[in-house]
């Protein structure tokens, strides 16, 4: 049996993290098909089939399972040991890849993003937006991007960016048709536009007011996914919106958009960057962690 190449196993183990031809296509620039049939040619030297493949789903078998679970940490330690190398440079050059929402992209990570490249030009950045919170290291990435308040305890984190307020909207021709709320209470009986997270769980309104701590389940004609779309929606009427307040800035200054609830929304700490507590760190996520501490430092 001729041994596979690193190249071969590479790809195997991108397969394995994606468990989706089609992304893991894109990952390593070859079109589905050629990723499929060079899958093939690996299972036919080895002998044993990797993946189970049916047109709906992707799944890893036995041998498979095993397999990556040996090469994985492997590959770990060769592309730490070139980030060693790397390290040793004037200016670090790589891949970096970063997993965030889609409002922490647009509010915080693509304005830092545009400043460290042109501070690193020979860092390629990848930024995957996905509101689910995902297994960093299992997807292949660096880092993420979340509120500070859904990182798990065993990620090194630190903030991305000033404090972050929530607000609640409405379009002035709402409320020529209902009454303004005066405490949270009062959106139970208002229509509202919910969040739906990506695990299929409703977001709950989260209100502080004196040291009280509430949570309301809201009603309403309209259930959105996507958090970017909620202004709109508000904009249109369609009802109260829940978003960050750098979102609708601009609408509230304009008269389109009309605060509520001022006094149960104030600030809270916001978007932090975070990555495993490992010892090795690679030369291009430390070159941009230094970098997002000396923005901060120059802000405050």
């Amino acid at each position: 049996m001729k041994s596979p190449s690193t190249a071969d196993l590479s790809l195997f183990l991108c397969i394995a993290r994606h468990l989706n031809f089609s992304r893991a296509a894109v990952e390593l620039g070859l079109t589905p098909s050629a990723l499929s049939h060079a899958l093939r040619t690996l299972e036919t030297r080895l002998g044993v089939r990797l993946f189970n493949r049916t047109t709906r789903s992707v799944a890893l078998t036995e041998a498979g399972e095993r397999l990556y679970q040996r090469l994985q940490p492997a590959f770990r330690d060769i592309a730490d040991a070139l980030e060693d190398l790397d390290s040793m440079r004037d200016s670090p050059s790589g891949k970096l890849r970063i997993t965030a929402g889609r409002a922490a992209v647009e509010l915080a990570l693509l304005p830092l993003a545009s400043r460290f490249l042109a501070a690193y030009p020979d860092v390629r950045l990848e930024i995957a937006s996905d509101d689910a919170l995902v297994d960093m290291v299992g997807a292949g990435f660096d880092a993420g991007v979340r509120l500070g308040e859904r990182l798990q305890a065993d990620m090194v984190s630190l903030p991305i960016g000033p404090y972050l307020r929530s607000v609640v909207v409405g379009a002035p021709a709402f409320f020529e048709r209902h009454p303004r709320p005066r405490q949270p209470h009062d959106l139970r009986t208002l229509p509202c536009i919910g969040h739906r997270f990506p695990s299929g769980a409703l977001y709950r309104w989260e209100f502080e007011r004196g040291g009280m701590r509430l949570e309301v389940d809201v009603q309403g004609p309209l259930v959105l996914g996507d958090v970017s779309l909620m202004p709109d929606a508000a904009l249109e009427g369609v009802g109260l919106a829940y978003v960050f307040e750098d979102m609708v800035r601009e609408h509230l200054a304009s008269g389109r958009l009309v605060q509520v609830l001022e006094d149960w929304t104030p600030y809270y700490p916001g978007l932090h960057l975070y990555y495993p507590s490992r010892r090795h760190v690679p030369a291009t996520l430390k070159a941009f962690i230094e970098f997002v501490r000396s923005q901060r430092d120059a802000d405050l």
